[in-house]
This record gives C-alpha cells, structure tokens and sequence, in this order.
C-alpha cells in the first residue's frame, strides 16, 4: 500500500475493524518512512458479477459507477461520505446473497432509491431524475407527489 504522502511502500497496520455490514475491514495504517497515518478499506472483488442492461448489453459490475452517482445526487446536500459508502456496501451485500454472476440494472437503481428516499429526499429525487430518465417536468410532479 502506498502512502499517500511520500508515496512509500513501506508502512504497517496499526488497527484493523469490521464494517458494520461486515462486508468490508477498515485499517488503520503508519507509514514507517515519513509517520504518517492514513486509512484504507479492504473488501472482497467479485469480477464475475455482470450488470445486465435495459438494452441487454453486459458489463461488468464497478462499486465505483454507484458511488459516482450517488455523489452526483447527494451533492450540496447534508449528507456525509460515510453514509454513502454505507449504503453502497448494504446495496453490495444485497446483491451478493440474492444473485451469483448477472444482476438486473433496474434491481440495483431499485435498491439504491429505496435507501435514497428514507437517507434523503431531494437526492432520491435527483437519482430517480437520472435512473427513471424524466422527459419533463410533469413526471418530476409525479414523483415527488408519491414521496408526499
């Protein structure tokens, strides 16, 4: 692991914690050429896991595509990094017991809007917005109507 700092390979975990979802392993870790101190998260990698389009079209399942859209809907908003990385591990471990090697685009846009709409409104707004491809204002009313 390379520090961030001085960019040494040369560093040792000082502590090591169960995520909450058990999913994921935070570790606390010293750099033993400039002493600094920083973060990393360990989590199993399935790259079997493929995400099967609307269109039909394959593609491999990348944590990084949710977590970028969901920081394009949570923006400006009060909502802290670590509950964003939370909902995408609960969405991950969700995934992970309910399907082996092809998992639906519209069930992972699903389970992410469910945890948007109890996490904050206005982002799942802004990520339905985007997943349910609005084509005018009207369908906006709609769904913030069903929120209500």
């Amino acid at each position: 692991m390379l520090c961030p700092k001085c960019r040494s390979l040369n560093n040792k975990v000082i502590d090591s914690r169960l995520s909450k979802s058990e999913m994921t392993i935070r570790r606390r870790r010293e750099c033993l050429e400039c002493d600094f101190r920083f973060n990393t998260t360990e989590e199993v990698m399935r790259s079997e896991m493929q995400v099967v389009k609307r269109d039909g079209r394959r593609e491999d399942f990348d944590r990084n595509k949710l977590s970028n859209g969901l920081r394009k809907a949570v923006q400006k908003r009060p909502i802290e990094r670590l509950q964003i990385e939370l909902l995408i591990s609960e969405v991950v471990a969700e995934l992970d017991k309910a399907y082996d090697q092809e998992i639906p685009a519209k069930v992972i846009g699903d389970l992410i809007m469910e945890r948007l709409k109890i996490l904050d409104k206005i982002a799942y707004v802004r990520y339905a917005s985007v997943y349910k491809d609005f084509r005018d204002i009207a369908e906006f009313a709609k769904e913030i109507k069903y929120l209500k």
